[in-house]
């Protein structure tokens, strides 16, 4: 890390956020623990990857590419159909932390990171608990 680089986006660059997403995602693909936030998403991961590279660019510093695209940053209102509660939020962080860490990111930029992420993790909750489905595999839908 420079002694210039004060942002996680001049540390890691548009090119490192965006290996860094996709990283979490074929993280989130592939380990046991996060499938129950793997399961909110479609097959086809690409369009997330995308996304997420987009609104984590301008959240860590750079240009405001979400939301010149979507016209907006809100992170709740998509997340709204979605059972988001303690377990979605801490298999999210597991992944982001694995990716940082697969990503070889620094110490200090990790540590950079901690606090804000479990901040937006914890924003998209909407639930407290875990879903119905969680205790109950027959259960046809779940809110």
């Amino acid at each position: 890390m420079s002694a210039s680089a004060h942002t996680p986006y001049q540390i890691l660059g548009e090119d490192g956020i965006r290996e860094l997403t996709s990283v979490f995602y074929d993280i989130m693909d592939s380990l046991p623990e996060a499938a129950g936030i793997r399961a909110m998403h479609a097959e086809d991961l690409g369009p997330m990857k995308e996304k997420l590279a987009e609104y984590l660019i301008g959240w860590m510093g750079g240009p405001p590419l979400y939301a010149e695209k979507h016209g907006g940053v809100c992170m709740t209102e998509p997340h709204e159909p979605y059972h988001i509660g303690p377990d979605e939020r801490d298999q999210w962080l597991l992944c982001m932390h694995k990716a940082l860490e697969q990503t070889g990111a620094s110490e200090a930029l990790v540590e950079m990171l901690r606090v804000p992420l479990f901040r937006i993790a914890d924003a998209v909750r909407n639930r407290q608990g875990p879903s119905a489905a969680a205790g109950d595999p027959d259960i046809i839908a779940a809110g």
